[in-house]
C-alpha cells in the first residue's frame, strides 16, 4: 500500500520541492501588473520575475495533464508562448488565469500531436527507487479523478500552494477551490487506501 504521509513528501518525491507562499504572503500586494507592463516595455527581466512567481502553477497543471517525463520542456514551452502573446493579454491583473489556460491548452496540444503516451508509471519506475514508484502511483491516481479534483490535488499537494493561491491565481472561486480540494482529497485517500487523515 502507498504511503503518502504529506504533502511534502509528495512534493519531494516527484523532485519539485519548492515551498509554498503562506496565505498572508500572497495575499500581499500582487506586483502582476507592474512586471506586466514592464515586460511590455521590453523588460525581460521581469519575465523572469513572473516566471519565478508562476512556474509551480505552470507546472502543477502540466503534471496533472501530461506524463512526468515531458512536464519541464512543456513548462518551457507555456512561458515562451505567454512571452510571445503577452500583448493579447487585455488586463495585466489576470496574467494567472491567462498563463493557466495556455498550460491547459498546450496539454491538450500535447495530446493531440504524441501519438503514443507513455504512461507515468512506466516512466519513473524504470529510473528510480521507492519514492519515484511512490510518487508515480500516487501521480496516475490522481490524474485518473474527475478533471475539477486533478488540478487542485496537484496545485496543494505537489506545488504546495494553498487554496487561496490557487484561487487567485487560477481565476477559479474559492469556495470552489475548497470543495474540489475536499471531495478531490477524499476520493484520493479512498483510492489509495488511507483512512480519513490528513495527506
Amino acid at each position: 500500500m502507498l504511503e503518502v504521509k504529506t504533502s511534502n513528501d509528495l512534493r519531494l518525491m516527484t523532485g519539485h520541492s519548492q515551498p509554498a507562499l503562506s496565505t498572508e504572503q500572497f495575499a500581499a500586494d500582487s506586483p502582476d501588473v507592474a512586471l506586466v507592463e514592464a515586460v511590455r516595455g521590453g523588460d525581460r527581466d521581469a519575465f523572469g520575475q513572473l516566471y519565478a512567481l508562476y512556474a509551480s502553477l505552470v507546472h502543477g497543471i502540466l503534471l496533472a495533464r501530461v506524463p512526468y517525463g515531458e512536464v519541464s520542456d512543456l513548462v518551457q514551452d507555456v512561458f515562451l508562448t505567454a512571452f510571445r502573446k503577452l500583448d493579447s493579454l487585455r488586463d495585466a491583473a489576470r496574467f494567472g488565469p491567462w498563463i493557466a489556460m495556455i498550460a491547459r491548452n498546450r496539454a491538450m496540444d500535447f495530446h493531440r500531436h504524441k501519438r503514443e503516451t507513455e504512461e507515468l508509471s512506466e516512466g519513473l519506475s524504470q529510473t528510480g527507487g521507492s519514492h519515484e514508484a511512490e510518487a508515480a502511483e500516487a501521480l496516475e491516481v490522481i490524474r485518473n479523478l474527475p478533471e475539477a479534483y486533478r488540478e487542485t490535488l496537484v496545485l496543494r499537494l505537489v506545488e504546495g500552494m494553498t487554496g487561496p493561491e490557487i484561487a487567485a491565481r487560477t481565476g477559479l472561486q474559492p469556495d470552489s477551490v475548497r470543495v474540489n480540494l475536499h471531495r478531490g482529497m477524499k476520493i484520493l485517500r479512498e483510492k489509495l487506501g488511507l483512512r480519513s487523515r490528513e495527506v
